[in-house]
């Protein structure tokens, strides 16, 4: 298998290579069924790019193979090497991509896909030229994580990563402006990604050719150093190898020794960072020595301590306190042959392979499959785990995160009209993106724009979205989005501000709006006969009117009334009698879903006429033969029997530790449209409530829909969240509970 810095251009030396001769070269230890499904995507690829060129001079289909041979290096599966094949695909055949991948297959489709969208970023990176340094630095650590969070699968970021590889190897024949705009973009972006993902080869060789069209002068200037040096440094290389060979020979460790290659620019930023000359430099002669396991780590340690003197604070034990991308290796420089210093890296050939390769190190190749072992998977929790960003100053050993972030996977990142990267809680709406923006922008939202069209503003956003706002002149906000049912904002900053609006409005306002939710959110939820004093005494409020001023600012939420109405009992009809909550008094016994006084423990089952949920006020009824009845207090059947046999009623209430789902009906009234049915399911499900019978009648003139459903929930609040949401339906006109 080749490596990522190996040249495979000899295999396009008389022309494109034949597929197996591709194949045998680059991933040799593909089983058939990886073979077929490359063996697919070069055919793919072969129908897409056709005779096409780039502007280096290559063709699209041999730049498709230089970035699937760097995935092969990277010992990633063959879907990623197959989408690194056709990632420019959709650019280049346009309206045939949808045949074309059909040929590649489902999986690797959507691979090509994630790499088109990480495109944004190059269009987002220029500095605005507007802001200062530190804004733009800014702007590019939004990028990083902007890119990160874009991509749902890791491959895309290694194949992204692939891509722009070649694209600094073939970078020569571009303008130097655009060499210069493509260097800077990798070297603020996709190196610091390389390196955090433990990419060495990547991340070195990217900065080597970056390093090359940034500063030239100064390129060159190192890179003459190192090649006058170059044969005294080989031949001091093959001397010192021999000696370490044979001393770890003799001391009856298995291992391999060689030169270890150094990068330009990691040698002229630890000149800059250290303030030294280039012959003050320990590592520009440098060993790497593999052994088999940790113990011959330390072994081998011991043996170059004793046969060569060691450099005071020149030592790292990155096994015993690895770094934070999981980088292990001990760092030893000595003064050797010649007194010439000499630095030294041991680890065990594992450490290598995640040192070269990081999180790309744990895709393999199995015979008819690709897997990944249980290692790759502590890999991954560390990747969505990366909390701190910042420049990358230097050498791996020396990086100080400057910024902190929240894990990307809790964010969205999307994009101002201005092209500015904005961080928002995931599952953010345009609603929230507006009061983001400003306050006012916020009020006078009246719609908005995602990538050019139209959403709801409960449109969830996602990563990479580009939003726009639609205002009005004099707009102001609306109750509903304060309803957290309805979907409208979900961050706290937004509802704040929303309701710092409500609170500054005129009280008598906003208790008249109070009092008529409150009516309907009643009328909602079947209750009737309410003591709505009570209601206010039970909540924080001093007063009734204060508490109809606090639901018409927004304070007082749809689920907090349900939730009153459920833990505080009203009172029943004949009486200010209240039902007692909590423990039961001495003597009550229980039963799995309520508490019942005064008797011994009975059989209880809830009425069929008034389907009493948990949180409803009830009453038991005792019946001949079949235990206690449990009745709401406002069914029309208690009220009977209060006036015929009102020594069979008792007191009962809910348990706090009922956990039985209820059932309830619930009344929607809507105009008649296609899916109204499925779109009520809908929420149904998303809610996990069990349906147990639908009645639906449309009237044949007027096309008025009315359903009736019987669900089964957990209390009252649940239910109030459900009536929300089906009544934010379009064309639902009213959803309620059935009296």
């Amino acid at each position: 298998m080749v490596s990522v810095t190996d040249d495979i251009s000899d295999l396009f030396a008389h022309g494109i290579p034949a597929p197996d001769a591709w194949l045998d070269r680059v991933v040799p230890e593909a089983g058939a069924d990886e073979r077929q499904l490359l063996a697919s995507a070069w055919e793919a690829a072969r129908d897409a790019y056709g005779d096409n060129m780039r502007y280096s001079g290559e063709s699209y289909f041999e730049h498709g193979l230089a970035v699937a041979s760097i995935l092969a290096g990277l010992k990633l599966d063959a879907q990623a090497i197959a989408a690194g094949m056709l990632h420019d695909a959709p650019h280049v055949c346009g309206s045939r991509w949808p045949a074309v991948s059909r040929k590649a297959g489902r999986d690797v489709a959507t691979l090509v896909d994630g790499v088109g969208r990480m495109d944004v970023i190059s269009e987002l990176h220029a500095p605005s030229g507007q802001g200062s340094e530190e804004a733009d630095n800014n702007r590019t650590e939004a990028l990083r994580k902007m890119l990160l969070a874009m991509a749902q699968d890791i491959r895309v970021v290694f194949i992204k990563l692939a891509e722009r590889l070649h694209d600094l190897r073939t970078l020569r024949a571009h303008p130097e402006d655009e060499q210069r705009r493509v260097a800077h973009e990798t070297t603020d972006i996709y190196a610091p990604l390389a390196h955090r993902l433990g990419i060495w080869q990547v991340k070195w060789e990217m900065e080597d050719l970056c390093f090359r069209y940034l500063e030239p002068e100064t390129y060159k200037r190192v890179a003459k150093l190192l090649r006058e040096k170059r044969q005294d440094r080989e031949r001091y290389i093959n001397k010192v190898t021999e000696q370490l060979t044979d001393a770890l020979r003799r001391a009856g460790i298995q291992a391999d020794v060689y030169g270890r290659p150094k990068h330009i620019y990691s040698i002229w930023k630890k000149m800059q960072r250290k303030g030294l000359g280039f012959h003050e430099l320990f590592d520009i002669r440098a060993l790497r020595v593999m052994v088999r396991d940790v113990s011959s780590c330390y072994a081998t340690l011991g043996v170059v301590h004793s046969l060569w003197r060691h450099i005071p604070k020149e030592f790292d034990d990155y096994i015993t306190a690895p770094k934070e991308n999981n980088y292990q290796s001990l760092h030893t420089a000595v003064v050797g042959p010649e007194g010439k210093t000499l630095e030294v890296q041991i680890r065990t050939w594992e450490m290598h392979e995640q040192a070269e390769l990081g999180v790309a190190a744990h895709w393999r190749y199995k015979e008819g499959t690709s897997s990944r072992d249980a290692r790759f998977e502590q890999k991954l929790a560390w990747l969505r785990q990366l909390l701190e960003w910042g420049r990358e100053d230097g050498a791996a050993e020396d990086f100080i995160d400057r910024f902190k972030a929240e894990v990307f996977e809790d964010r969205v990142y999307v994009i101002s009209p201005r092209g500015d990267v904005l961080d928002l809680p995931r599952g953010a709406t345009p609603l929230d993106f507006a009061y983001y923006i400003h306050s006012d922008v916020g009020h006078r939202c009246r719609g908005a724009k995602v990538n050019g069209r139209m959403v709801p503003l409960t449109y969830e956003l996602r990563n990479g979205d580009q939003v726009e706002v639609l205002t009005t002149r004099s707009g102001t906000p609306s109750r509903d989005w304060l309803n957290s049912a309805r979907g409208y904002l979900r961050t706290s900053r937004a509802r704040s501000r929303v309701r710092a609006w409500f609170r500054q409005q005129d009280h008598d306002k906003n208790a008249a709006a109070g009092r008529q939710m409150l009516d309907r959110e009643l009328h909602r939820l079947g209750v009737q006969d309410v003591n709505l004093e009570r209601l206010a005494e039970k909540s924080r409020y001093s007063d009734l009117d204060s508490f109809y001023a606090a639901i018409g600012r927004g304070d007082v939420s749809s689920g907090y009334i349900a939730g009153l109405v459920g833990e505080h009992v009203l009172p029943r009809h004949d009486s200010e009698t209240v039902l007692p909550q909590g423990p039961a008094p001495s003597g009550g016994e229980h039963t799995d879903e309520v508490s019942i006084y005064g008797v011994g423990n009975l059989l209880t089952r809830q009425a069929g006429c008034c389907k009493p949920a948990p949180g409803d006020p009830v009453v038991g009824f005792i019946t001949r033969g079949q235990g206690v009845t449990i009745h709401r207090q406002d069914c029309n059947n208690v009220r009977r029997l209060q006036e015929t046999t009102p020594e069979r009623l008792i007191d009962v209430s809910w348990s706090r530790h009922a956990e039985k789902k209820y059932p309830v009906d619930i009344q929607v009234d809507a105009y008649d449209r296609q899916g109204l049915l499925r779109d009520i399911t809908a929420i149904l499900t998303n809610e996990k409530v069990n349906v147990t019978g639908v009645n639906t009648s449309t009237g044949s003139q007027d096309h008025q829909a009315r359903m009736t459903l019987t669900v089964e929930i957990d209390d009252v609040t649940q239910m109030s969240r459900l009536l929300d949401r089906i009544a934010s339906l379009r064309n639902v006109r009213d959803a309620r509970r059935k009296a």
